[in-house]
Order: C-alpha cells, then structure tokens, then sequence
C-alpha cells in the first residue's frame, strides 16, 4: 500500500476541516462491505478491507490527477441474511441499508456534493432499488460499482481458479492488502454443494443459497492458488479503471447525462 504522512483529503476519516474548505470535495465514494465469514482462512471484514482500500486508492490516483473525490467512512454490514447460521456474521436487512443511504445522501446534498459512488465489495448487497428511490428523492447522481466487474477480463486472466466468495481472486486481494490476517493453510476447498432440486439451474430461476448447506466452509472456490503478487496485479488494474471513471466523473457537467 501506498506509504502516506498527513491527513489525507480525499480520506473523510483524515482529512480536517480546513483541507475540505480549501479543496471543496466533487464527488463521495461510500465503500460499502460486510462483516461474514470468509471461508476459514480470511478474515470477518475482508469486504470493508477491500472495498475501503480499493475506494482510497482510486481516489488517490483521481486526486493526482486533479479530481476532488471524497472516501466516507465504509458501511460494514451488508446482506447476509442466508448467513445467520455462522458465528457473527451480522446482517443488515434491506430497509435499513435503505435508511442509512437516504441519511447519507441526504447530507451530502445539503452540503452541496451531488454526485455518490456505492464502491461494493459484498456480493449479497443489491442497492438497484434503493438507490432508484434515493436518486428520486434527492435528485442526487448515485453511482453503483462492484469492484469485482470492473475489468472481469483481467480477473479470467490474472486468476486460475473461479469462485465467488473467499475464493482466489478475494484471497489475493487480501495476501497483497493484509497478509498479517490471511491464514492460508487453514482454508477448506471452497466446494460449492449443488441444489437437489431439479430445474434450479434454469435460467432466469433465482433464489438464495442456503449458505452452509451449499458451501460447507462457508467459502465458494479453491483459493489454494492465491498469492499476493496476483492480487497486487489485480488491485493496481482495477484501481486505475476506478480511478478514471471517477475524473470523468469529477469533471462531468450538470446537464451531462445521466448527470442531469
């Protein structure tokens, strides 16, 4: 990671409110995550550790680059309501996260920041809905990135083995961001338990998995074959594509579409 000395003002946590008043922020990132288990060998909080770091550091490039973005404090519950079986993982159901977004949004347009990036990094969150109200209300731009489909033709080419949930590729990420909580050669196989029901496999049929009973340790792919140098490859691509979107961003006009 990026070494740093002094608050930094794309980093709402950082940052004073002298550096905010000088260099007014354009546009709000909320890294938004959640706090499950991730196979045996990740940490709770791999979702807030990732989403978070992958906002700061696209912020950061942003910033270099002449753009005003702000990172707010990361949101660290999400859906996990097929989940509540494990030990502490916490949910946070849909009407709440809808009223945490609509306090955060409501704020920043009061303070004249009318543009919003939801940087994801939980799977379970589905904020389609609640960021159509939100927007409605507000009349504010909310943007929905999930940093996982930024580039997804470089994480089929950096990553050998495909998964979805303390797999390789989130394995990687977490051996490159904090390889003092990875705990390798705990993990189980990330075997994914198919449905005994026939016909659920259709497409255009959906329901949620029984977590434990579909992945035994609680993880969704082989991560055996994770390093840090794949995750810092990944991490600096995906960074880089964020940080770009967030300049157009910044720079947009009101009238733009869909900025209008």
């Amino acid at each position: 990671m990026t070494n740093h000395s002094g608050p930094r003002p794309f980093v709402l946590s950082e940052a004073n409110y002298r550096q905010l008043l000088d260099d007014r922020p354009r546009v709000a990132i909320l890294p938004w995550g959640a706090t499950e288990a991730h196979n045996y060998h990740l940490p709770h909080g791999s979702d807030i550790i990732e989403s978070e770091a992958v906002a700061i550091r696209a912020a950061e490039i942003a910033h270099q680059r002449g753009a005003r973005p702000l990172v707010l404090p990361p949101i660290p519950f999400g859906n996990n309501a097929q989940q509540q079986d494990q030990v502490a993982t916490i949910h946070m159901s849909t009407s709440t996260a809808g009223a945490v977004l609509d306090d955060v949004v409501a704020s920043l347009k009061r303070q004249g920041i009318d543009r919003l990036v939801i940087l994801n990094g939980h799977g379970g969150n589905e904020f389609k809905p609640l960021v159509r109200d939100a927007q409605l209300k507000h009349q504010i731009l909310i943007v929905v990135l999930n940093f996982w489909d930024v580039c997804p033709e470089k994480e089929d080419e950096i990553f050998d083995i495909p998964g979805d949930h303390a797999h390789e590729m989130e394995t990687c990420l977490l051996m490159h961001l904090r390889p003092d909580l990875v705990v390798l050669d705990q993990a189980g196989p990330g075997t994914r338990v198919p449905f005994a029901i026939d016909g659920f496999q259709q497409t255009g049929a959906w329901t949620p998995r029984p977590w434990s009973a579909s992945h035994p340790d609680t993880g969704s792919g082989n991560p055996s074959q994770a390093t840090a140098e794949k995750g810092k490859r990944y991490f600096d691509i995906i960074t880089n594509a964020i940080a770009g979107f967030l300049v157009n961003l910044d720079r947009a006009e009101k009238g733009d579409s869909p900025y209008l």
